[in-house]
């Protein structure tokens, strides 16, 4: 089955652990559709480059996918419907990546460069 990588923006009115409960719904979805979330991860609340529905900010929440191309179209059809979601972007990818992904790395990085 093909790997999807989705990621969606919730209002910022919404507590963590709501936001948190919107993706386990949207897991829910997945998996009665013969699909599998295969990671969940909750970004944070963070600044948006530009308003959308007069929202300055929102949770962002990413989902690693295995399914047919159905369960995505469900899970975005679910999503258009919702009042708590702002904005969801959906990738199709050959391969998932292990692990945490780049927003959920350390940015210790950037603090061992030499001034």
């Amino acid at each position: 089955m093909p790997y999807y990588e989705h990621t969606f923006i919730a209002r910022p009115d919404l507590t963590p652990q709501q936001a948190q409960g919107l993706a386990e719904g949207f897991a829910q979805v997945v998996e009665e559709l013969g699909g599998k979330v295969l990671k969940t991860e909750y970004w944070g609340l963070k600044s948006l480059s530009y308003r959308i529905k007069k929202h300055r900010k929102g949770h962002y929440l990413h989902l690693n996918i295995d399914g047919p191309s159905k369960v995505v179209d469900e899970l975005e059809r679910r999503e258009r419907i919702s009042e708590d979601i702002l904005r969801w972007l959906t990738v199709r990818t050959e391969t998932l990546e292990e692990g945490p992904s780049v927003m959920m790395q350390s940015r210790s990085g950037r603090d061992d460069r030499r001034r």
